[in-house]
């Protein structure tokens, strides 16, 4: 006993030191593993900026007002040969907000759960759309000059890592070859990892250095968000500037918001371009409306109309989307976004946990959905093709009305 209180104590000593030491890292990593608990997963998604580094991008000018013209939802909607209830999906799939623009005008908007339109909700993948707009504004600039030339020429910090030789186009549409676990309910995943960067501090550009292929490039579509940290690194080194600077430029002071865009960063503060933007749900609709308008605003061509034309591409069979032999639905993917089954002019932006940008062109619609939903991975992601067939009967709905 004599000899184990002066270990104890020492032992208590040290981890008292360390408390003092890395208590934001330590604070991060509590808040980054409780993340997604029932409990806090709502209140997380709408105050994320509060448990983690990040930046913060002004908005700037005159506001693009929406006008107000508001109606019910469909009560019901068909899925796969069975009617379901629209209320009953929202509260299934622990929606936040439903927002449906059609031309400039609001058609409806609710928002649940204490939440309100002025939180700033997390967008996990939906960023990656965002990114997709920057990149072509540096294509049609010449900063780019072609997608088939190796992110490596870009970026020689990836030469000897899984990227070395991969087309920008390939990346840009998650056919790197690149190996990467994106499960979200295994710990030690890849993503998961990438996750404990965030919270403990790091660098995104060495994880992805730090990365290896597991087949060649551009023959299977496998969903690799850090490709798209890797489309973020060469748009940097082919513009000189920072991603929350080119952001600002080109999109988020033209784009007229009402508010300011919030950047998740890493310890060098770096922004996670693959999923950390958190903006209100009007100004993700704004940028919906931007995208369903060919890129145009107010006269002014912010993304160039062919960019956003080639980015709704599937040229290649493993990019189409198709129903597999299970009956579940394999999404299309273009230049970071997703085309659902036999679209008709529609794609969405899709962000974990139940994020969404729908766009109809040929209903002239937008609509916005934010949810906390943890059973979003549940039978091969089926609740994103529940999501189309509810976004297709309310544009329907409101394109009769």
């Amino acid at each position: 006993m004599k000899l184990l209180k002066p270990l104890l104590l020492t032992i208590l000593f040290v981890a008292s030191a360390l408390t003092v030491t890395y208590k934001t890292e330590l604070t991060q990593l509590y808040h980054t593993i409780r993340l997604f608990h029932q409990d806090v997963i709502v209140e997380n998604f709408s105050n994320l900026p509060s448990l983690a580094d990040h930046k913060v991008i002004p908005r700037a000018g005159a506001v693009d007002e929406f006008l107000y013209d508001l109606a019910d939802l469909p009560e019901q909607f068909e899925h796969r040969d069975t009617l379901l209830s629209t209320a009953d999906w929202l509260k299934d799939t622990n929606a936040t907000a439903l927002l449906v623009v059609q031309g400039q005008t609001i058609r409806f908007e609710q928002y649940l759960q204490n939440t309100g339109p002025k939180d700033k909700r997390i967008s996990w993948s939906v960023a990656k759309s965002f990114l997709s707009a920057l990149f072509g504004v540096a294509v049609a600039n010449g900063d780019i000059e072609d997608l088939d030339a190796a992110v490596t020429d870009y970026v020689p910090q990836l030469n000897g890592s899984g990227y070395e030789g991969v087309s920008i186009r390939n990346v840009l549409q998650m056919s790197s070859g690149i190996y990467f676990d994106e499960d979200y309910a295994d710990f030690f995943s890849d993503i998961n990892r990438l996750g404990r960067v965030l919270a403990l501090g790091g660098s995104f550009d060495e994880f992805a250095a730090s990365l290896h292929s597991h087949q060649p490039q551009g023959i299977q579509m496998h969903y690799v968000s850090i490709d798209t940290h890797v489309i973020g690194m060469v748009l940097r080194a082919a513009t000189g500037l920072s991603i929350e600077e080119y952001f600002y430029r080109h999109l988020w002071s033209k784009l007229q918001t009402e508010e300011d865009a919030i950047y998740i960063t890493d310890s060098l503060g770096e922004p996670m371009v693959l999923g950390g933007l958190n903006i209100i749900t009007r100004d993700y609709a704004r940028f919906g409306k931007l995208y369903r308008d060919y890129g145009q605003l107010n006269g002014e061509q912010i993304i160039p109309r062919d960019w956003l034309i080639e980015s709704m591409q599937t040229p290649t069979e493993h990019l189409v989307a198709k129903r597999r032999g299970d009956g579940s639905v394999k999404f299309g993917y273009g230049y970071q976004w997703w085309l659902p089954l036999d679209a008709d002019d529609e794609f969405m932006a899709i962000g974990i946990y139940g994020q969404f940008i729908y766009v109809d062109r040929k209903s002239d619609l937008v609509i916005v959905k934010n949810s906390a939903d943890t059973r979003f991975l549940e039978n091969n992601y089926e609740s994103k093709e529940k999501a189309v067939s509810a976004f297709r009967a309310i544009s329907r709905h409101f394109s009769a009305s």
